[in-house]
C-alpha cells in the first residue's frame, strides 16, 4: 500500500495517527536543523517536517537529497502545525516523518509546478504532463469530468440512450474540410473522420431509438481561428416525434440545471431573438446581452451633408458607450487604429461626445452643425457623459466590424464578467446563403435542415428568403449549441440537394444510404449539439477552451508535446499505395 491517505484529507481529527503518504515534492525549505517539504498529489498538499531533534541523522541526510518533483513515500505521525496555513484544507497539521522512500527521482522541471508558474504557454504545452500537475489545470479537468457526469445524468433521466457512432466514415462535401484516413485494404480509397455524427443520429431515429445522445469527438480540418481546435467534443443529441419547442424545452432545461448546480443561479425562460434582430442590433448571430451598446442606424440623419464617407456608405451605424465621454484623444485614436487592423478591416471611425458639461462635439463638426449633432445624439438615446462611435461602409462588413468593436469595449470596460450568465435562443435563421463566387446556394447549417413549413413554397420561387427550422443557444456571446428540425421526407430532401447544386448522381453517391432509409418510414425528428469544450469553459467563468482539454493542439493545429502531425515511413506509404507529390 503506497498510501493510507491522500494529501488533501488530513486534519486535526487525525492527530497522532500514523499515516503513509505518497506524491510529488513541490517545495523544499531547508533550515539545516529542520526541513519542511510540501508533498503534492491530485487531492492537495500536505506539509512534511524533518526535525534533527526528533529525526535520525540518516533520515535528515535522505531528506537533503530530495529535489523538486521527486516521487516519494513517507510514513509518519500527524502533528499540529505551529504556523498554520488557512489557505489549504490540511493547513492545521503536518507530518513528522519517520520513514522516507524515494520512489523516483526527477530532473529539475523546465518551469515551476505551482499555481503561478514561470512557464509560457508553448513551453507548458510541450510538457503538458507536467502542466497537468498544477492545480489550475488539474481543477479544470476535474470540472470537465463533473460536467460530463451531470450531462449524462440529466439526459439519462430524460430517457435518452447513449449510442456510439463510427469514427471512420465517408467524406461529404458540405461544411469544413474533412480529415481523411487512407484504407490499406481498399487502395486509393479513404475514410473521413466525422465533423459530427449527423447522418448516423438521423439513422438512429429511423431505427426507432427515439432519444439519442453521445459525448463524442468530432474533427474539422479548417484554418484555426482564436481558441479553436481541430478535434473537439460535442454533446450530440437527437429526438424523434418532436417539434422545435420540444427540443428547445429539453435543452433549455438541461442548461438551467447545469448553471444552477454549478453556480447556484436560477433562470426563468430564456429570451429569444430572431437571426434578423441579432444581426440588426448586435452585428452577429451570437450576441453577448450582458451589456447594452445596441446598434443605432443613422442613414436617415447623416446622409446628404456633403460628408462623402457617409454619403457613399451602404450603412452608417454606431454604438453608445455610456460614461466614456472623458476618453482622451489618445484613447480614441487608439480605438481608431484598433478597428483599422487587418483583422477588423474598417477604414476609419467617427466619434461624437455628449460631455458632462452638456457640450456636444464630434470629429466631423465641419459637416454637422449643432442641430444635426443634437439629432444624432438623441437617436442614440445618449445622456451627458456618453461617447458615440460610428462606422460606415458595406452593410455586412460594417456590422461585423462594429460587432468586434462592441465586444472589445465590453472586455476593456469589464462588462463581460465571467460569473454573470446571459443565455438566449437565436431562431429563424436563413435556410440558405448565396455564394457569389460559386454562384450557388449553400446550406446555412447543413443540407438536412428543414425549412419552416410555412416557407416551403419559397423553395420554388425565392429560396434565399426561406427560413430554417433551426435554433442556436447562445451564452455570453458564444454559440454553445445549435440544431434544427430535420428533413424526413425523401422528396423534400431531394429538392434540397437540387437547390444546393448536387446532381442526382452526386446526391446518390454521397447520401444514398440516408435517402434509402427515408423510404422505410422515417419519423419526424430533430436535434441539437452542444460544443462541450466551450460550454465547460464558460460555465467555469472562462472562454479559453484549451485549458479544459487534457492534451490540446496549438494555434497551428500541432501537438508540440508528441510532435504531430509528422511524416510516416516509406514502408507505410507503400502499404497504402500512396506516393507523395508535395508542392514546393
Amino acid at each position: 500500500m503506497f498510501r493510507s491517505h491522500t494529501n488533501g484529507e488530513l486534519s486535526l481529527k487525525n492527530l497522532n495517527e500514523e499515516v503513509t503518504l505518497s506524491g510529488w515534492v513541490q517545495t523544499i525549505r531547508d533550515k539545516g536543523f529542520m526541513i519542511w517539504i510540501d508533498l503534492r498529489d491530485r487531492y492537495g498538499i500536505t506539509q512534511l517536517v524533518f526535525d534533527q531533534e526528533r529525526s535520525s541523522a540518516q533520515l535528515m541526510e535522505e531528506a537533503k537529497k530530495l529535489g523538486r518533483e521527486f516521487v516519494i513515500q513517507v510514513t509518519g505521525k500527524v502533528i499540529e502545525r505551529v504556523s498554520k496555513n488557512p489557505n489549504i484544507p490540511t493547513g492545521e497539521i503536518e507530518i513528522l516523518v519517520e520513514k522516507l522512500t524515494i520512489l523516483n527521482e526527477s530532473q529539475l522541471p523546465p518551469f515551476t509546478i505551482e499555481d503561478e508558474t514561470d512557464g509560457g504557454e508553448e513551453l507548458r504545452m510541450k510538457y503538458r504532463y507536467l502542466d497537468i500537475r498544477r492545480a489550475p489545470v488539474r481543477d479544470k479537468l476535474i470540472f470537465r469530468h463533473k460536467m460530463a457526469q451531470k450531462v449524462r445524468n440529466y439526459l439519462s433521466d430524460e430517457g435518452f440512450i447513449e449510442v456510439e457512432t463510427p469514427v471512420l466514415i465517408k467524406s461529404t462535401p458540405e461544411g469544413a474540410r474533412d480529415f481523411v484516413v487512407p484504407s490499406r485494404m481498399n487502395p486509393g480509397q479513404f475514410y473521413a473522420l466525422p465533423q459530427s455524427p449527423q447522418t448516423f443520429k438521423q439513422l438512429l431515429m429511423v431505427g426507432g431509438m427515439d432519444k439519442y445522445f453521445q459525448i463524442v469527438k468530432c474533427f474539422r480540418d479548417e484554418d484555426l481561428r482564436a481558441d479553436r481546435q481541430p478535434e473537439f467534443t460535442q454533446i450530440d443529441c437527437e429526438m424523434a416525434f418532436v417539434e422545435q419547442e420540444d427540443i428547445m424545452n429539453v435543452f433549455e432545461g438541461m442548461t438551467k440545471t447545469l448553471i444552477k448546480d454549478i453556480t447556484g443561479q436560477e433562470f426563468g425562460a430564456f429570451p429569444r431573438m430572431t437571426f434578423a434582430d441579432a444581426m440588426r442590433k448586435y452585428g452577429n448571430d451570437k450576441p453577448d446581452i450582458r451589456f447594452g451598446m445596441e446598434f443605432v442606424e443613422l442613414n436617415e440623419l447623416v446622409k446628404g451633408k456633403d460628408f462623402k464617407i457617409f454619403d457613399d456608405a451602404e450603412l452608417v451605424v454606431g454604438i453608445n458607450v455610456e460614461g466614456c465621454a472623458d476618453y482622451t484623444r489618445k484613447q480614441i485614436d487608439e480605438l481608431v487604429e484598433w478597428v483599422k487592423r487587418p483583422q477588423i478591416g474598417a477604414s476609419g471611425m467617427v466619434w461624437a461626445k455628449f460631455q458632462n458639461d452638456g457640450v456636444k462635439t464630434s470629429s466631423v463638426n465641419k459637416f454637422y452643425n449643432e442641430e444635426d449633432l443634437s439629432k444624432i445624439i438623441e437617436k442614440f438615446g445618449a445622456k451627458e457623459g456618453d461617447l458615440m462611435l460610428i462606422l460606415s461602409g458595406n452593410e455586412n462588413k460594417v456590422r461585423a466590424q462594429l460587432s468586434a468593436l462592441r465586444m472589445e469595449l465590453g472586455n476593456r470596460l469589464g462588462l463581460r464578467k465571467g460569473n454573470v450568465f446571459a443565455p438566449l435562443w437565436v431562431v429563424d435563421f436563413p435556410l440558405l446563403e448565396f455564394d457569389e463566387e460559386s454562384r450557388r446556394y449553400h446550406a446555412m447549417h447543413h443540407p438536412f435542415t428543414s425549412p419552416k413549413p410555412e416557407d416551403i413554397h419559397l423553395l420554388e420561387t425565392d429560396p434565399g428568403k426561406a427560413r430554417a427550422n433551426a435554433y442556436d443557444m447562445v451564452l455570453n456571446g458564444n454559440e454553445i449549441g445549435g440544431g434544427s428540425i430535420r428533413i424526413f421526407d425523401k422528396d423534400l430532401q431531394s429538392k434540397m440537394f437540387d437547390l444546393l447544386g448536387f446532381t442526382k448522381e452526386e446526391a446518390e453517391a454521397q447520401f444514398g444510404f440516408l435517402m434509402n432509409a427515408f423510404k422505410y418510414g422515417a419519423p419526424p425528428h430533430g436535434g441539437l449539439a452542444f460544443g462541450f469544450d466551450r460550454l465547460v469553459a464558460i460555465l467555469d467563468g472562462n472562454e479559453v477552451i484549451r485549458d479544459y482539454i487534457a492534451f490540446p493542439k496549438n494555434n497551428s493545429g500541432r501537438d508540440v508535446m508528441i510532435d504531430a502531425p509528422a511524416s510516416i515511413a516509406e514502408a507505410q506509404l507503400d502499404e497504402l499505395e500512396i506516393q507523395l507529390n508535395l508542392k514546393s
